[in-house]
């Protein structure tokens, strides 16, 4: 964090690239679901003498030119639809250019998530990692809740035996101590898990559980890729 930039200031710009970055994290989460579906196992034995289905009939050609399709999510102010660099466990590596900028990010779901009162429906959750050379920012941690955070609330990410507070603002959690940041980093790449704790606008107290499986070699990747 820039400490001629008000932690105000530091909410406002970190929001506003959290909004811009939503488009491509939709579009990362729907890649690993697609390229990591496993393959379909072969028949332990083939039925006897079972005669071969007639082939059907050749469709009729198509025509030479159609109109291209309409993308699953929609990219990012001006850039394209992020690239899958590599899934690392249940961390999945990302690089894109929203806005002529390149980013590369790290991010997975939750393992388990609770709510208290329990069942009660939320959005998407989702912690990323992310890298943005033109703004010098390097594995800025960010969390995606899924529900408004209650107004002037904190929350907090223990891994570890350590609890980070994290500072709030709607449906977005960051660290709250920026020097802190690199610590955090550090014990995710040798922690079991992130255990992320909040309270939302109509009280329901939640606990969502995140893999660390994978993210150390995930965080490299998008160092290698956003040097």
């Amino acid at each position: 964090m820039d400490r001629g930039i008000s932690v105000k200031g530091y909410m406002r710009i970190q929001r506003q690239w959290g909004l811009m970055l939503l488009p491509l994290i939709a579009a990362a989460l729907s890649i690993p679901a697609v390229a990591q579906q496993p393959p379909t196992p072969a028949p332990s034995a083939a039925p006897a003498a079972a005669p071969p289905k007639p082939k059907p009939k050749p469709a009729a050609a198509a025509p030479a030119t159609k109109p291209a399709p309409k993308p699953a999510a929609p990219a990012a102010a001006g850039g394209p639809q992020p690239k899958l660099l590599g899934q690392y466990g249940d961390w999945g590596a990302y690089a894109a250019s929203p806005g002529g900028k390149k980013i590369c990010f790290a991010i997975a779901k939750p393992t388990s998530s609770k709510t208290v009162p329990p069942n009660r429906p939320r959005n998407p959750i989702y912690m990323f990692i992310s890298t943005r050379p033109a703004d010098k920012v390097t594995n800025e941690v960010s969390i995606v809740i899924g529900y408004p955070f209650k107004a002037g609330s904190e929350a907090s990410a223990q891994i570890g035996s350590t609890t980070y507070p994290l500072y709030t603002q709607q449906d977005g959690a960051w660290i709250k101590n920026a020097a802190e940041e690199a610590q955090m980093i550090d014990a995710m790449r040798t922690g079991d898990t992130a255990v992320v704790k909040g309270s939302s606008a109509k009280g329901t107290e939640t606990t969502d559980t995140f893999t660390l499986k994978g993210v150390s070699q995930a965080l490299d990747r998008t160092a290698q890729e956003c040097k």
